[in-house]
């Protein structure tokens, strides 16, 4: 049990406001927290796009609209394909998606957190350190995946680039930060009109805040470095994964599970499965060349499906829970997410990850580390290679074995605990406990 219980009294009660923009991946680990605050007693509110509302409230927690609205980027193929672009994508989130709505995005959070005992905030929820600052309010900074700290001790893996040795970390976060101080400026301007100091690096070093940051991960995957933002605490995966409140796994797909071998599982997640390009197509090949049972999650991208009727080893849906699907595959096929891998590890079971781009590359390199997965480039994925890759997955006992332990070790961190410790501790005393 944390300090925060013992040794500050009674906590309960308090108010916090999440502020997360992004994929279900992006919101998921925030709705598995609030579920976890809600149960001590305390009020969550979670500030995000529209599109999301009805399953934040259906989950019994508080709501607040901020802009923009990711709903209608899902309607948009080539935005997705922007999106998830290897080496432009992060700029066009940060540029096109969001800081052109800086200012709708600071009147909306300003709404949402007047009442908010405590603010922690998604590092690309650009608006809200200087929300917190202009209200005078505690906030503290989350991060999902390991890549958005840019260490140098520990250089993640970069889309287009691959591993960043460290020899080269330095320079390159150097040129990295000079080029975004630029794409930063709206945030600036905005600060300037409330009369706030501008901020060196708004995009980068001003997203985690003075009063600390939590990264909500597996020390599997990062333990804390000496360059990582002052007073960082590790908590563990939050877990969530329902479509919609209540909704498990479908009938249909709990009998194909049981009725023969367990089956290898395709997944883009929540974001490259917009913009699949030939990823189902060249497995659904693999398999049929194989034999192999499986089971392919495909979204609501007409483009996905399955052109010819699917053989009774197959099955196709648009989503499934990880959490009940993923423990009963042979092994995971998937684009690297930080909320499928996090599932994936949890399942016990190896995985073959494609890397689309942002965080992706990077938390492909780290299970890669662990041994539970292999990786193929997006550019080399082919029916031919996947057969390969997965033959060597499946045969050499030492991913099954390297899977086990990465789900037990998952188990004993306990993420939705320990998240929840770790907030109650900053929403008494103002700080983050580091660990």
């Amino acid at each position: 049990m944390a300090a925060s219980r013992f040794e500050s009294g009674n906590v309960t009660g308090r108010h916090f406001l999440f502020t997360t923009l992004g994929s279900l991946g992006d919101l998921h680990p925030y709705i598995a927290v609030g579920l976890g605050l809600r149960a001590l007693g305390h009020a969550v509110t979670i500030a995000t796009s529209e599109v999301y509302r009805t399953k934040i409230e259906g989950e019994g927690l508080g709501f607040a609209p901020i802009r923009p609205d990711f709903g209608d980027l899902l309607e948009n193929p080539e935005a997705i394909a922007e999106l998830v672009h290897p080496w432009r994508g992060t700029e066009y989130v940060f540029r096109k998606l969001i800081l052109p709505w800086i200012e709708q995005s600071f009147e909306d959070t300003v709404a949402a957190a007047k009442d908010a005992d405590l603010i922690a905030g998604h590092p690309i929820a650009f608006a809200t350190p200087t929300v917190a600052e202009y209200l005078k309010k505690p906030w503290t900074s989350v991060a999902l995946q390991p890549a958005i700290f840019l260490s140098t001790s520990d250089p993640p893996a970069l889309p287009g680039f691959g591993s960043l040795p460290r020899a080269l970390a330095r320079p390159f976060f150097a040129f990295a930060r000079s080029i975004m101080r630029h794409w930063g400026a709206p945030v600036n301007s905005l600060r300037a009109r409330l009369g706030l100091r501008p901020l060196r690096d708004p995009l980068l070093d001003g997203m985690f805040s003075p009063h600390g940051t939590h990264a909500w991960f597996s020390r599997l995957l990062a333990t804390p470095q000496p360059d990582w933002p002052g007073c960082t605490t590790v908590t563990g995966f939050p877990f969530y994964d329902k479509l919609q409140p209540a909704l498990g796994m479908a009938p249909e797909l709990d009998r194909f599970l049981s009725s023969g071998p367990p089956p290898v599982v395709f997944t883009l997640g929540s974001s490259a499965v917009f913009d699949a390009g030939v990823f189902y197509s060249e497995s659904f090949e693999a398999i049929r060349r194989t034999g192999r049972r499986a089971v392919f999650l495909i979204g609501r991208d007409p483009r996905n499906k399955p052109a010819d009727a699917l053989p009774e080893s197959v099955f196709a849906a648009e989503y499934a829970p990880y959490s009940e699907l993923l423990p009963r595959a042979a092994a995971t096929v998937h684009q690297g997410g930080i909320g499928t891998t996090a599932q994936a590890l949890r399942a016990a079971r190896p995985m073959i990850v494609v890397p689309w781009s942002h965080d992706q590359p990077d938390n492909a390199m780290r299970v890669e580390r662990l041994g539970v997965a292999r990786v193929i480039p997006r550019r080399q994925y082919r029916a031919k290679r996947l057969i390969r890759e997965l033959e060597e997955l499946l045969a050499v006992e030492s991913y099954s074995a390297s899977a086990r332990e990465a789900s037990a070790c998952i188990a004993r961190e306990d993420g939705v605990s320990q998240a929840c410790d770790a907030l109650e501790f900053c929403v008494t005393t103002g700080s983050v406990q580091s660990r």
